[in-house]
């Protein structure tokens, strides 16, 4: 998206969660996401996080989401998920996230990371642009 450092990022559940969960990759995603001005995210989020720690028996504070700026579309994302489906195939959780992205990304005038442990996803955020 830019050849500058973002300021901001979009986050998925998995990044999230392993920080949640105290997995092994979980202190190195909260350094990294400390390092963020803004986080982004769709609302999705708030369902994966909720189901994810229904899932494990936990309960939810919705405050660990205080600091997610939600992106609301006021459009159809068909654009985004076309051209991320362009990149290669994806689920339709992690294709909402990446075409809420690629949404965000070109309404604000600083570059945006994309903040994810999913393999597949990182791999389409790279492929198009962002820093992952």
């Amino acid at each position: 998206m830019t050849s500058q450092s973002p300021t901001d990022a979009y986050v998925d559940e998995s990044a999230l969660l392993a920080v949640a969960f105290e997995e092994q990759d979980g202190p190195y995603i909260a350094r990294r996401l400390a390092g963020f001005t803004t986080l982004l995210s769709s609302n999705l989020l708030k369902a994966e996080m909720r189901g994810a720690f229904m899932r494990e028996g936990r309960e939810f504070d919705v405050g660990r989401l205080s600091r997610i700026l939600w992106v609301f579309p006021d459009r159809s994302l068909g654009p985004e998920i076309a051209a991320a489906l362009r990149v290669r195939y994806l689920r339709s959780g992690d294709l909402w996230h990446i075409a809420t992205a690629l949404y965000a990304a070109r309404t604000r005038r600083t570059g945006l990371a994309f903040i994810t442990l999913d393999h597949n996803q990182r791999d389409m955020a790279a492929g198009l642009g962002f820093v992952t």
